[in-house]
């Protein structure tokens, strides 16, 4: 039963990874480099804009100011603001994302930036493991468009190869979110990101204290950014 269970939360995680990939490399490549650029935008991708850089700027917060000796894997990096900064702190950074596109935009923004020397930047599936071990593992907004039960799977995968800290975040289940999506949908494609699953944070800390692959984590800090049309929850892991 379990094998089963395992074999159906892979079969809906590599679906839904594939939706994921589609919608950056195809439908909103061009759109997503303009937001995470200095160019002007709308209203709404404002907000989006100053939330993922706060947001940004609190899980760095989490790490280490000295990452001098640390691995870190950056799971679904986009244009790889995230990887370059925690590099300048000393870390060596393996940056993964499934879209070519998104990857191939943040080798060009790393250029010259001073750490960018210690960033690999690879096209893949975060969760391989063949990527190897780590320090610590950030998941930014890469987990929240997948189901609560393939988020947990996904993290019990991740502590197999993260000795010290795992970072991710989630979409929090709330009414006013609830209302966001629902309007979101009026907009054009090229305004919308793939199709989030909210989750309430009880839940989610029920499911990852009853998951046997967690039973060495424990959950750590927890906070809410929640800027316009931008509302995300960032979560800590430790190891007990």
């Amino acid at each position: 039963m379990t094998e089963m269970r395992a074999a159906v939360h892979a079969g809906s995680y590599d679906a839904r990874r594939g939706e994921i990939e589609q919608y950056f490399d195809r439908t909103a490549a061009e759109a997503w480099a303009k937001l995470t650029s200095d160019a002007p935008v709308s209203g709404i991708r404002a907000t989006v804009r100053a939330g993922r850089e706060e947001m940004r700027r609190l899980l760095l917060s989490w790490l280490p100011g000295d990452m001098s000796g640390r691995r870190l894997l950056d799971a679904g990096c986009g244009t790889g603001a995230l990887a370059v900064e925690a590099a300048e702190r000393g870390a060596e950074v393996l940056a993964v994302d499934i879209s070519a596109t998104l990857v191939t935009l943040a080798r060009q923004r790393a250029e010259g930036r001073h750490g960018a020397g210690r960033v690999t930047f690879r096209v893949g599936d975060m969760l391989d493991p063949a990527l190897g071990e780590f320090d610590h593992a950030v998941a930014m907004d890469s987990l929240i468009h997948y189901r609560a039960n393939d988020v947990v799977s996904a993290l019990g995968r991740l502590a197999l190869r993260v000795r010290r800290s795992i970072l991710f975040t989630f979409a929090p289940r709330t009414p006013l979110l609830a209302v966001m999506h629902v309007a979101g949908r009026a907009f054009p494609r090229g305004d919308r990101a793939p199709a989030i699953e909210p989750v309430s944070e009880g839940s989610l800390r029920a499911r990852i204290a009853a998951a046997p692959a967690l039973a060495a984590w424990r959950v750590g800090r927890t906070q809410r950014v929640a800027r316009g049309f931008y509302t995300s929850q960032a979560m800590e892991l430790l190891p007990r």
